[in-house]
This record gives C-alpha cells, sequence and structure tokens, in this order.
C-alpha cells in the first residue's frame, strides 16, 4: 500500500486483499473484451453468463438500472485514493500508476492498455488530461496546498503510446494567496508526450459544505481553510 500524499496512511478499510484481487481481475476481463477479437459467439455468451454470474453474486442484477450508490465516508484525500481513477488500487477503472513523493515532487509510472485507447494504438486525449488533473492535485496535497481544479490547461506533443511505460512528475509551481498553479510533463522513453499547467483553488467550509455534504454531519475535506471568505474563489 502507498503512503498517502501528506506522509499518513491510506485509509485501508476499503482496501482488502481479496478486493484487490478482484480488481485485478476485472482489468483484465475489460481487457479481453477489447481484444479478444477471435472470440466465438459461444464464448462470448458463456462469459457474458459468468460476468452477470459475479454481478448477482455481489448484489447486482444484470441490466439493472440500479447501479449501486456507494456510502460516501471520505473525511480526508487519503481516503478517496483507493478509488482513484488513475492510482486507485480498489478501483477497476484505474490503469493503476504507482506514485512516490520525493525532492518536492510527485512522480508516477504506468501503463495504459486497451481501456484507455483513442486514436488506434494510442491513449486518448481524455484520459491524459485526467491523469494530470490527478497528478498535479496530488502534487499539490504533497506540498501542503490542496484545492480544487480552477483550470487546466494542456500541451498535447505526440500521441502517447498504449502499452508502454509512462513517467510522470508533477509540482506546486507557486501559491498566489488561495491559489495554487501546478505543472506537470508526461513522458515515454525519455520523449515528452504532453505537459500540463493547472491552476487550483482552494476551498471555505461553506463551499465544502455544499459540495461535499457536511450536513450529514462529515467533518471539512482535508486542507479546508475554515476562515476563508468564498466570495474570494
Amino acid at each position: 500500500m502507498s503512503d498517502a500524499p501528506d506522509g499518513s496512511t491510506v485509509h485501508a478499510a476499503f482496501v482488502t486483499t481479496e478486493r484487490r484481487r478482484l480488481t485485478e481481475a476485472v482489468r483484465h476481463l475489460v481487457d479481453a473484451v477489447l481484444t479478444f477479437e477471435d472470440a466465438t459467439e459461444e464464448q462470448l455468451g458463456t462469459a457474458a453468463d459468468m460476468a452477470e454470474a459475479v454481478a448477482r453474486h455481489l448484489g447486482r442484477a444484470p441490466h439493472d438500472d440500479d447501479r449501486g450508490v456507494r456510502a460516501r465516508r471520505e473525511l480526508e484525500h487519503t481516503d478517496y485514493l483507493p478509488r482513484s481513477p488513475l492510482v486507485g488500487e480498489v478501483s477497476p477503472v484505474a490503469p493503476p500508476f504507482a506514485w512516490q513523493v520525493a525532492e518536492g515532487e510527485l512522480r508516477m509510472r504506468g501503463t495504459y492498455h486497451a481501456a484507455y485507447e483513442g486514436p488506434p494504438g494510442y491513449v486518448h486525449g481524455g484520459w491524459v488530461a485526467l491523469t494530470f488533473d490527478e497528478l498535479l492535485g496530488m502534487a499539490n496535497i504533497a506540498s501542503g496546498h490542496p484545492g480544487m481544479t480552477g483550470t487546466l490547461k494542456i500541451r498535447y506533443l505526440r500521441p502517447t503510446p498504449l502499452h508502454a511505460e509512462v513517467e510522470l512528475v508533477g509540482r506546486t509551481d507557486r501559491v498566489e494567496g488561495r491559489r495554487i498553479v501546478a505543472k506537470g510533463r508526461m513522458t515515454v522513453d525519455g520523449e515528452l508526450t504532453a505537459e500540463a499547467e493547472g491552476l487550483f483553488v482552494v476551498i471555505d467550509a461553506e463551499r465544502a459544505m455544499e459540495y461535499f455534504g457536511r450536513t450529514r454531519g462529515e467533518a471539512a475535506p482535508a486542507g479546508v481553510d475554515e476562515g476563508v471568505n468564498k466570495d474570494e474563489v
């Protein structure tokens, strides 16, 4: 399990050995659906029956519009990380990317497979954007300046290939009152494929209540400044 960007241990109540195992199995199933091009109708039908049985086993009837609504118990950024669409160790949506904080930077490493394809053989630009949003947000948490994304500017320099190791570096560039500017780079085999600059904004307690439902008695998200006027955002 990774350490959280702020040095604490990631909340583990939801993260178990068997949930990790199921997550990885689902990732491989998604890849199989997208890449097993010579599958017969019989094979696909059998696989569909098995997948539907798994869904029923976990309390989700196939083809049911009710996809499930989870409890929202996140009190800190670290509680969110296991479900992250990029680094989440129990999120089947995540590739996932490994990460560490070193020398004032947040560094990530991972591989995009078939589920993240846009142009044939390359990563969808939307996933590149999501990656930078997560990278820069986590870098800000690591530097002690968490905030919500205000704007995100990305320069796509060349297509990012699938099935190749991707390296990312993000850091907080500067802090100007309530505004945090972060920058990041994405490389493959030493070649720069994209870079980004994000403007993040610290929100106040009142807006946190509006967004995150503190009316249920939950604590404000870590890093929220209780004394800031929301009109300054």
